[in-house]
Formats: C-alpha cells, structure tokens, sequence
C-alpha cells in the first residue's frame, strides 16, 4: 500500500512538473506560426508596394513618350509647312506675275 501511494504521489508530483512544459510546446509552434504569417503579409505588402511604383514609373515613361512623339510630330508639321512655304516662294520667283 506503502508503495502504491507512493507510486500515486510521484505519477501526480510529475504531471504537475510537465503539464507547464506540455501547455508551453503547444504554444510555441502557433506562436511561430503567426511570425511566419505576419512576416508574409509584410513581405507581401512590400511587394504590392513595389509593384504599384513600377507600374506608375512605366505609367510616367510611357506619357512621357507619347509627349516626346507629339512633339516630334509637331516639329516635322512645322518642316513641312516650311518647306512648302519655301516652294510657293520659289514658284512665285521663278514665274513672275505678267505685266500688262
């Protein structure tokens, strides 16, 4: 009998000694579960973010291409216009109004 109190006093002194430590490894891994989360969701944000200023700078690029090309576009409307001008000159020039 002496024995099996003994026995039962033990047994109780060592679930109260590890159930702590028990709680605590159940603990732990969702614990390092959420850093893992939270540092995904942090990592994915900044990729958002980054993403978000690429396309805006493409976004820029590309107006300011277009307004490169506008004025290009506009430049060579001007050369043509003079050139023409040119032209007509020439032909005034070289064919002169009859005098009567």
């Amino acid at each position: 009998m002496k024995n099996l109190l003994l026995s039962a006093i033990a047994l109780s002194a060592a679930t109260l000694t590890f159930a702590p430590v028990a709680n605590a490894a159940e603990v732990f891994p969702s614990s390092v579960q959420q850093r893992r989360l939270e540092f995904l969701d942090t990592q994915s944000k900044a990729v958002g973010d980054i993403q978000k200023v690429r396309l805006e700078h493409l976004d820029t690029q590309s107006k300011a291409v277009d307004d490169i090309q506008a004025t290009r576009l506009e430049f060579l409307d001007s050369q043509s216009k003079a050139v023409s001008d040119i032209q007509k000159t020439r032909l005034e020039h070289l064919n002169p109004p009859s005098a009567l």
